[in-house]
Parts: C-alpha cells; sequence; structure tokens
C-alpha cells in the first residue's frame, strides 16, 4: 500500500523549484499580446509585428503571442501585417519603465487584392475595445469565459472567486462550481486541455479554490457539447488554462488574514492537533498502531489478547479549549521568469507557491422524523481547523511554431474537526450528548507534458498531451461516543452508549480509511484548415485516453462492554476518562473489531475517446461545427457483499455522440446560435461499491449501487445575443435536456435511513436563461458610470422525473440537485487612473431536492437563500501594491434542509418539517498583494 505524499517530500520539490530561480533580468519596457482573427477568434501564427518606422519586430508564435521589448519609457506605434490580411497600424501605445503594456489585436481577412495594400489605423483604446468578447462572439458553441486581463482588474484571490463572474453560474461551499442549477455530477474540468480527476472521491467535483487567480490564463465554460470536448457532462465543462511563459520577471507576494462572525476571537473546541497539521499533514501517531494483526487476525484474538490490543490505541477521546478562534492566514508567493533566446525563441516559467489556514464554527440543528412523529432533535456545535499547501510550477519552451511546455499543480489540506452534540431522543425519551472528532487529509499532484505545433505542410497544427495525476484521501481514527440520560425512568447520570458483544459503527466507534487514486492520460488533437465555397474550415480529428486505478480500504474498530461482570459505574465517565487504559480490562471494556467484508474496494476506469469534426462556413454570415465522438468507458470494481461473497461490477459502453453547433451571424454585433447533442453521466466508482460509511453528523449511511447504470443525455440549446460595446451583452438562451436512467441520491426504506443512488426511469429539464451585462454611462456621462458595469443572468428551469417503475406514491417530481430558478446579479466598478474598484455581487439558487424520499417519507428539499459578498480593491504604490477586501455571505442567512409535506415544493413554516438547519457565519478578509519587477529599468 502507498503512504500519503510526505512533508518532506514535498519540501524537495519547493528546493527544486526554487534552485530555478537563477534569472536573468533583462529589458525594460516591454509590449505583449495576442494576435486574432475577426472572424473566428483563433490566434494566428506568424504575424509580423513590428515598431513603425524601425526594423525591430518579432512574429507571433505557435499560440498566436508576441513580445516587444527593450523599449525606452514612452509613446509607440506598431504596425501589424500578415498575408491575406489587411495591415494595421496602432498608435498611442504607452510604455512605462519596468512595466509590460497588454496589446491583442484583431486582424480582419482581406476581401480582396486591393483591401490587403490598405493600413487601418486604430488607437490602443479602440483596438481594447475590439478584442473584449470576441472568443465569446466568434466561438461556435455556446459558451462563457473570462480572460487573463479582466481577472487581473477584479479583486479575485482563486479560481472559485474568478467562476462567480461567469454567466450561469454559482459557487457552492465557496469551491464548487454549479452549471444552470445542476449539480456538479453534470460538469466535468480540463486543466491544460487534460481531464483532472476529481478532487473529492466521494463525488464527481473539484475544488477550484486551489487555483490562485494570478496563475490563470482563462477560463471558458462550455454548455453546449463539442466533438473535441469530454462527453460525460451535460451542466458544463469547465476549461481552465493556467499561464507558463510570462511576459515580464517578477515576484509576487501576498498576505492575508480573514474574520469570520461566529467563530473569530470566540470561545473555540478542537480534539488534538499537532505541528505538522497546520501545513495539511497529519501526525502519523494518528494511525492505526503497530502491533495491530489484520482484521482477519484480530477477529482471532482472544477477549484478553484484544484488551491488550485496545491499550495500543491513544485515548485521544478529549478536547481542548481555546479562549477565541485565530484569524484566517493566507500567504502566497508567485515567480515569472522569462529569457528570450536567438532565433526567435524564448524559456520561461512560473511558479507558485500558497499556504492558508482557517478556524469555523458551524451552529445548526438535526431532526428527524417517522411520518410526522419527530424521532429525535439535535443541536450541534461543529468546530473546524482547516490547512492547506499549494504549489504550482509551469515551464514552457517556446520558438516559431512550436511550444513545449510542462505544468504542475500540487496541493495538500487537511480538516480536523469536533463536533459536539446536546439534544432529546423523543422516541425513548432520552437526554443526548454526543462528541465526534474527525480529520480528514487530501492531496493532488497534476503533472502534464504538452505541446503544440504548427507544419508546414498544409498549415497542419499538431496538439499532444500526456499525465499523470495522483489524489489520496486519508481519514486516520473518526471517533464519536454518545452519552444518554433516560429522564422519563428517572436517571440522574448521563451514561455512556457502549454496546454489548460486537463493536458498533455509530456508538463508541473508531473508524480508519485510506483511499488512493492514480490516473494517466493522453490525447492528440489535429487541425487541418480547408477552403470551402471560398470561406476558411477546418477539419478536426484527435483522440484521448484515460486510465485510472482506485485502491480504498477501512477498518472499523470500537469498545463494547466485556462479557460476564461488568463494571457499570465506568459508563458515567467523562469521555476524556471512559477509555483510558486502566479502564481496558476484563470488567472493563473490550477493543472490538467490526470492519466488514464489504470496507474495502479496489477499482479500474479506462475511458477511450477519439473524434472527427468539421468546422466551416456556408457564408460570411452562417458558420457550423458538426461531427461525432465515440466513447468507450470502462468501469471495474472489485468489492464484496455482506455476507463474505466477493461482488465484480463491471460497466462497459461504446457511445456514439454526434454534436452540431451553428452560428447565424445577424450582424457585426447579433448572433443567433442553436445546438443539438448526445452526451452521457457515469457513475463514479465509489457509487458503485457495497462499502457504507456512517455520517455521525447526519446519522445517515452512505452506501453504493453496484446496479447503476450510465445516464444519456440529448442536448438542445438555442440562444440569441447581443453585443452593443465592449464588454456589454445581452443574450437570452432556451434549452431542454431528456435524461435516460439519470443516477439520484436517495434515502432508502427501512428502519435505517441510509443514503444511496438509483436510477430514474427518465428525466426532462427545460429552461430560459437571460444574461444582461450593461455599462452605466447611459444614466450620466460622469466617470462614476463611465467606469460601473451592471450585470445579472437569471435562470428559470423546470425539470420533471418520471417514476413510473419505481415505488413512490407521485408519478413525477422535480429532478435531484436541480434547482428552479438562479440569478446572479452584480454591480461592478472600476477606476483605471487611480485603481479603485469594487464588486457587488448577489446569488440566489432556488429551492431543490437533496435526497429524494420514499412514500411515506417525504423528499428533503434544500431551501432557497440570498448570499451577498462585496470585494472592494485599492491599488497603490505606484499600483505595484494592492490592498483587497472582501466580505462574504454578509447577510449569514440560516440553511434549510426541509422535508415537503404539501405539493407547494417551497419552504412553509409549520407545514413543512425541518430536517436540519445551519449557519456558518459572515466573513471578512484582508489581504495585501505587492509585485517586484526583476526586469532592469
Amino acid at each position: 500500500m502507498k503512504s500519503q505524499l510526505t512533508l518532506k517530500k514535498a519540501l524537495l520539490i519547493i528546493l527544486f523549484v526554487l534552485g530555478s530561480v537563477l534569472v536573468f533580468a533583462q529589458g525594460t519596457g516591454k509590449i505583449a499580446g495576442t494576435v486574432s482573427d475577426k472572424k473566428t477568434g483563433e490566434t494566428l501564427i506568424g504575424v509580423s509585428v513590428k515598431l513603425a518606422g524601425t526594423t525591430k519586430g518579432v512574429g507571433t508564435d505557435v499560440e498566436g503571442r508576441y513580445l516587444l521589448g527593450g523599449l525606452t519609457a514612452g509613446k509607440y506605434t506598431i504596425e501589424i501585417s500578415y498575408v491575406s490580411y489587411a495591415t494595421k497600424k496602432i498608435t498611442d501605445i504607452e510604455v512605462k519603465a519596468g512595466a509590460v503594456t497588454t496589446l491583442n489585436v484583431v486582424m480582419e481577412e482581406a476581401s480582396s487584392q486591393t483591401l490587403q495594400t490598405v493600413t487601418i489605423t486604430a488607437s490602443v483604446k479602440q483596438e481594447s475595445v475590439n478584442t473584449l468578447y470576441l472568443k465569446q462572439k466568434t466561438n461556435v458553441s455556446i459558451s462563457d469565459g473570462i480572460s487573463a486581463d479582466q481577472i487581473k482588474r477584479s479583486p479575485d484571490r482563486n479560481t472559485s472567486e474568478v467562476l462567480k463572474r461567469v454567466s450561469g453560474t454559482s459557487i457552492q461551499d465557496n469551491k464548487f462550481v454549479i452549471v444552470r442549477g445542476l449539480s456538479d455530477r453534470y460538469n466535468s474540468t480540463l486543466l491544460n486541455n487534460a481531464l483532472l480527476p476529481s478532487s473529492e472521491p466521494d463525488r464527481k467535483a473539484f475544488s477550484f479554490d486551489i487555483i490562485p487567480s494570478n496563475m490563470i490564463d482563462n477560463i471558458v465554460i462550455n454548455k453546449t457539447a463539442s466533438p473535441d470536448l469530454p462527453g460525460d457532462f451535460s451542466g458544463g465543462v469547465v476549461q481552465v488554462l493556467t499561464k507558463d511563459i510570462p511576459s515580464e520577471n517578477y515576484v509576487n507576494f501576498s498576505v492575508g488574514t480573514g474574520y469570520n462572525s461566529q467563530s473569530t476571537f470566540k470561545k473555540f473546541y478542537l480534539g488534538d492537533k499537532n505541528g505538522v497539521e497546520n501545513f495539511g499533514y497529519f501526525n502519523s501517531n494518528r494511525n492505526i498502531p503497530q502491533g495491530i494483526p489484520s482484521t482477519q487476525n484480530y477477529t482471532q484474538l482472544t477477549t484478553n489478547q484484544k484488551i491488550d490490543a485496545g491499550k495500543l490505541f491513544n485515548n485521544s477521546f478529549r478536547t481542548h479549549q481555546f479562549n477565541g478562534a485565530n484569524p484566517a492566514q493566507a500567504y502566497q508567493m508567485s515567480v515569472g521568469l522569462r529569457k528570450n533566446l536567438k532565433d526567435n525563441a524564448s524559456i520561461g516559467s512560473i511558479i507558485s507557491f500558497t499556504y492558508r489556514n482557517g478556524e469555523s464554527k458551524n451552529i445548526s440543528e438535526r431532526l428527524e422524523y417517522e411520518g410526522q412523529t419527530k424521532q429525535y432533535d439535535y443541536n450541534d456545535d461543529s468546530y473546524k481547523f482547516s490547512s492547506s499547501v499549494g504549489a504550482l510550477a509551469n515551464f514552457a519552451y517556446v520558438k516559431n511554431n512550436n511550444k513545449i511546455a510542462f505544468k504542475n499543480l500540487y496541493n495538500v489540506s487537511l480538516d480536523n474537526s469536533y463536533t459536539s452534540r446536546y439534544g432529546t431522543h423523543l422516541v425513548d425519551l432520552d437526554s443526548i450528548r454526543g462528541y465526534s472528532y474527525d480529520l480528514v487529509s487530501k492531496s493532488l499532484l497534476n503533472t502534464q507534458l504538452e505541446g503544440e505545433h504548427k507544419l508546414n505542410w498544409n498549415e497542419l497544427k499538431v496538439n499532444w498531451n500526456m499525465g499523470y495525476s495522483y489524489s489520496d484521501r486519508l481519514q486516520p481514527d473518526l471517533k464519536s461516543l454518545t452519552y444518554r440520560l433516560d429522564y422519563d425512568q428517572g436517571a440522574t447520570d448521563y451514561e455512556a452508549v457502549v454496546p454489548n458483544g460486537t463493536a458498533s459503527r455509530t456508538d463508541a466507534s473508531r473508524f480508519f480509511s485510506e483511499l488512493f487514486e492514480d490516473s494517466y492520460n493522453a490525447g492528440l488533437n489535429l487541425s487541418l484548415p480547408f477552403s470551402f465555397l471560398k470561406e476558411k474550415s477546418t477539419f478536426k480529428l484527435g483522440g484521448m485516453k484515460q486510465y485510472k486505478l482506485r485502491d480504498f480500504k477501512a477498518r472499523k474498530f470500537g469498545y463494547i462492554k466485556s462479557f460476564g461482570s461488568f463494571e457499570s459505574n465506568l459508563l458515567t465517565l467523562p469521555y476524556n476518562e471512559i477509555f483510558a487504559p486502566a479502564n481496558l480490562k476484563p470488567t472493563g471494556f473490550v477493543m472490538d473489531e467490526g470492519t466488514e467484508n464489504a470496507d474495502k474496494y479496489d477499482a479500474i476506469s479506462d475511458l477511450n475517446a477519439g473524434y472527427a469534426m468539421v468546422d466551416t462556413r456556408f457564408s460570411k454570415k452562417l458558420r457550423a461545427s458538426f461531427g461525432a465522438r465515440i466513447e468507450d468507458s470502462y468501469q471495474k470494481v472489485n468489492t464484496a457483499d455482506f455476507s463474505g461473497k466477493n461482488v465484480k461490477v463491471e460497466k462497459q459502453y461504446f457511445d456514439v455522440l454526434p454534436s452540431i453547433n451553428i452560428s447565424f451571424n445577424l450582424n457585426d454585433k447579433t448572433n443567433l446560435r442553436l445546438s443539438a447533442s448526445q452526451t452521457v453521466t457515469r457513475p463514479e466508482l465509489r457509487e458503485l461499491s457495497n462499502f457504507g460509511f456512517f455520517d455521525y453528523i447526519s446519522k445517515r449511511i452512505l452506501v453504493g449501487n453496484p446496479d447503476l447504470k450510465r445516464s444519456q443525455n440529448t442536448n438542445i440549446d438555442v440562444k440569441y445575443e447581443v453585443f452593443p460595446s465592449a464588454g456589454q451583452i445581452i443574450s437570452l438562451s432556451g434549452y431542454y435536456k431528456y435524461f435516460k436512467n439519470p443516477i439520484e441520491q436517495v434515502v432508502s426504506s427501512g428502519s435505517v435511513k441510509n443514503i444511496t443512488f438509483q436510477n430514474a426511469n427518465s428525466a426532462k429539464t427545460y429552461g430560459l436563461e437571460l444574461e444582461i451585462r450593461k455599462n452605466l454611462s447611459f444614466i450620466n456621462k460622469e466617470n462614476f458610470f463611465n467606469n460601473v458595469t451592471a450585470y445579472v443572468n437569471s435562470s428559470v428551469i423546470f425539470s420533471t422525473v418520471n417514476l413510473n417503475s419505481l415505488v413512490s406514491e407521485i408519478t413525477s417530481r422535480a429532478l435531484q440537485g436541480q434547482s428552479p430558478y438562479l440569478i446572479n446579479a452584480g454591480l461592478m466598478y472600476s477606476e483605471p487612473t487611480n485603481g479603485l474598484s469594487f464588486n457587488l455581487l448577489y446569488n440566489r439558487i432556488g429551492q431543490r431536492i437533496s435526497e429524494v424520499g420514499y412514500q411515506g417519507y417525504a423528499d428533503i428539499y434544500e431551501k432557497g437563500r440570498n448570499v451577498v459578498d462585496f470585494q472592494l480593491s485599492k491599488k497603490m504604490m505606484k499600483n505595484k501594491g494592492e490592498l483587497r477586501l472582501n466580505l462574504t455571505d454578509i447577510l449569514n442567512e440560516k440553511i434549510i434542509f426541509y422535508q415537503n409535506n404539501n405539493t407547494k415544493n417551497t419552504y412553509q413554516q409549520n407545514v413543512d418539517n425541518i430536517m436540519n438547519t445551519a449557519r456558518t457565519g459572515a466573513g471578512a478578509s484582508l489581504s495585501f498583494i505587492y509585485n517586484f519587477s526583476l526586469d532592469k529599468k
């Protein structure tokens, strides 16, 4: 079995990367950017970019990028020329010493030989207007995105904050993306053109907060399918491209602190915490002690031997009180290095290190009902210490029409939690006190080697990638203990709930688990331009492979009462003394093992895909992209049932996934788009295993379902969009989705309310999406309104699940996880002259089914809530420094999960049963960023 990536290994990686910071400062001011085709939005390779009136110039590389360096401070004019395109001259470009002026240029194809001799002159301001939203306007599929320039002007610190600004998306738990109100199950993530494994082994989701925003080149969310995109999605494909060769040499430092209204400077409780756990790693003394035999051998031990084995475990049922939770801390250092070589070649790297920690408190209430009879009513105070360490290291070499890049991402995070519970178990008329200690450590390593080339033969473009990802999730020593006071029987002392006979997963338990996953991927894409009806067209062909190996195992231990004579007075001891070594004895407690056959599994996932597509124009206004993707997927899970019988779950599907995207340019500012596609949604490996995990907080057991099938999805979209001017858009979209065998999370019937997964018969969703982004200069021409942009994105969604083949008292309901509406709105102010900007964000997601019930047990909904965030930033110190203030969840509205008791799905007080409420607290953070230029002035 592998071991966790150790801190020592991580430090060696850091030292290696720091050793590469032997840089060569160069140049003065610079002009850098990209050159793109106005009609297609594609970057152009080999374009001549030179200073007007001089011979100083460069050609754009394989990514369409250029850099003119060694410029003294002042204003310049550059000339851009390319075969069959009208020459363009850009004036009034201001260059400052030690700074990079970004200028992206749009080239227009010449319609005649005469026009090729004409020079189009524009100012730098006009050209900036031309390039803004070019990608979205020219993308044949329906997509939304945000560029590095827009990110640079925002106060966002990480990718999850950036994604809040993208149309039709929202962020859950400050890190998971929701597209069009669909749960994360329906999304896929690409990092630098390669499929990224989930950062959460138990769900198909990626924690976007681990990527610093200043490392992002651009983000695109594709809402419609294309043959060159993964076929496993129906909500969105999130494409994140990280930077590699910077335009300048720099060192960037950031330091920040945070406050939470419920925890910071207030009393704080936590279990044991060791020094290394401040950096995302856990101390090895939390593992199962050396000397504990295997499960098979442990069950053969005598009682006395089990007592001796139990004494090897640390008595870590204890809580430490702190006078106040510390403010959150966040640190980041980024280094950008670039060296221009001979023959229009360059080499560079971008390296980033991040460290964060924080302490939070969650105040919640939990209830359960059987019909309308309340079973229990608990109050939980949950305390959590979180820490994470991350690193990003990208290296690249570019020469003319070739580029090779080596990109790496590493993150390790730890959550150390303690929950104190009190309340009433109403069925037995018992008062309850409970204690739970949990620690989870997760790590992710992603490394990719990629290349991009333009060949002389027919201008063929080739890009390829190969990569490796490693992830783990380690949960050492999850502990829980409950005390009961039988008040209806006149009891005066709380007694610990310790089982007789065999260990319980729910009472006086200690749980250990570890999950390791290795993923290998490779991809190849070819793009061949050709002419059709005298218009530029492209034929694309490609394929990819992803192979994953997963290994999971868990062991469940628990204290039981000794057989025969038992000292019952031990049950009244406090939780920090009850399982002391002295109390493990023939008349006291025994450490038993309750590990079941289904508590381990290993799995393989093998995905092979290929595609062919054509992107062509039938006229200057009509463009179509069409083709098909073939995906051959194989999943195998080796597990066992509860009788010990080996169970091999195999799922193999061969899917042909056609798609077509049509774009019609009504005029230069207006597009009409139409899309139709077939996609799939596959179950996660964990969902196919029999393993059952007991969650002390929710008092539910999560169990997989080996009979799950993949969902087949049909998607139809239409969109009308208008781009009135730079940075502004008005669009209206309509979409329809049909799901065959959609996968849902449901509550299983029985005395114990387990959570499992099942396929519904079918489901339909359809909706309208409105987006408006408008500058407010029409109110008043004063500078303030010139710098304010208002934006709103609103969706109304209808969904229906066909339940004819399932046991239920109804025949249809909403799709689990689908919200009926979604609202994102905001005001953004940015003043370029004084560096002041602010952003006010509002988000609301409508009520949605969290857990599907059964006949006699109504569905559980998550109530919609209003979330308001505010960001303020101010540049200072000659724009080298920046101060940022972020206020999150200002309203701190209560999170409510309720059991819906009538046909009105919205929450109705005194009608619906409240199942869970929580408040997480409003947050505030303050950070300072400073940028050192390493270039000579």
